[in-house]
């Protein structure tokens, strides 16, 4: 076994020696590698992390959500669906949310009023998110407008800021009383935006949706899992389009691989036939070029994922952020936890390490086989 790595050893540093003589060439080849695996590498880790947040996010939010419809659409829970759902066993726990969607020309965004069902918010004041903090320039104890729906001026007082750590949710976030909530956007009494629900077994939640659908047919039970679901086909939609924006990159690549690998050059060749003329195995010069592909192929994928590592967790992203994250005018300011996923880290290695190393196989051994002297004069 000593000798075994005592011969790898040997063939390595011959190897990188090789590699040094034709340092302009495989720098470059380094280079490309590096940032194709770069890209990629950026892509899967960004959009990992954005799945890894979003299902942090949404661990604590609630198990069902009944909303009512109206004509395909989604329309205000009507007084007695409360009562009606509390007979229906399995519910545990149900409140009815008060919340909506407000447009604000001033500065072209749309932001998302609530009334917490703790009712912490005072009447005449409201609480905001960082973005709307940002962009509007409020601080506490600020004063601010809205016009509601119905022409009607309402003014509060900003009496507190949600925390930054909370931005990914909470930037367009508006919360108020709900006696102010009813009133700007004239909802009546007893009616409510939907309704959230817990069960008592988790195991029952897809029971007890099918009995709120029976119970209730003009409702729609959405359930924690399908808005999971929901999030992530959004960002594998998302990784899709920029990996299929890259694949012409990636094609490239590919090509400039396999004629860098298939191709020796004349100088090659003469150095595959002197080592044969002056004692070389054929195994020997085959592994001594296996070692070549290794080498350049491994090193290019460690250089461009710790590269992309970095442009993720500690960049933002921000060659990707407008395509995987979306746009908004109130656009969440927050940092990515860093999230690696083992499967993708070995999926890409195995498509971007092996295939360049196995490419050197076919005209390795062809020149390997090939008489020395006919290798020298070629």
């Amino acid at each position: 076994m000593r000798i075994w790595i005592e011969q790898q050893r040997a063939l390595i540093d011959f190897t990188l020696a090789s590699l040094a003589r034709r340092k302009a060439k495989n720098l470059g080849l380094l280079a490309v590698y590096t940032l194709l695996v770069f890209v990629l590498a950026s892509v899967t880790l960004f959009s990992h992390a954005l799945r890894h947040e979003a299902t942090r996010v949404l661990a604590d939010s609630p198990e069902l959500i009944l909303q009512r419809m109206v004509a395909g659409r989604h329309d205000l829970i009507p007084p007695g669906y409360l009562d009606k759902i509390g007979k229906i066993r399995g519910v545990q726990k149900m409140e009815g949310r008060l919340w909506g969607y407000y447009y604000d020309p001033v500065i072209k965004a749309n932001y998302t009023f609530m009334a917490p069902t703790a009712g912490d918010v005072e009447r005449g004041t409201i609480v905001i998110g960082s973005g709307l903090e940002r962009i509007r320039g409020l601080t506490q104890e600020t004063g601010i407008s809205f016009r509601a729906y119905s022409g009607k001026l309402y003014s509060f007082i900003v009496a507190d800021i949600l925390p930054h750590d909370s931005e990914l949710i909470s930037a367009d976030l508006v919360l108020m009383h709900a006696d102010d909530f009813r009133d700007f956007f004239g909802f009546p009494a007893g009616h409510y935006t939907d309704i959230t629900l817990s069960v008592a077994n988790p195991q029952e939640v897809r029971n007890v949706a099918a009995k709120l659908a029976a119970a209730l047919p003009d409702s729609r039970p959405i359930l924690r899992e399908e808005v999971l679901r929901t999030y992530a086909s959004i960002f594998d939609w998302r990784e899709g389009i920029v990996l299929a924006i890259l694949s012409g990159a990636i094609l490239a690549f590919a090509i400039l691989a396999w004629d860098k690998a298939a191709g020796l050059s004349a100088e090659e060749k003469r150095e595959i036939g002197i080592l044969k003329a002056i004692g070389w195995e054929t195994g020997d010069v085959i592994r001594m070029k296996l070692w070549e592909g290794v080498l350049i192929s491994l090193t290019a994928f460690l250089l461009g994922y710790l590269a992309a590592y970095l442009h993720v967790f500690y960049a933002g992203g921000i060659l990707f952020e407008p395509v995987l994250k979306g746009w908004s005018v109130l656009y969440p300011r927050f940092q990515l936890t860093p999230e690696i996923d083992g499967l993708a880290v070995v999926t890409l290695g195995f498509f971007t390490v092996i295939p360049y190393t196995a490419a050197v196989l076919v005209p390795i051994w062809r020149a390997a086989t090939t008489d020395p002297d006919a290798a020298m004069r070629s």
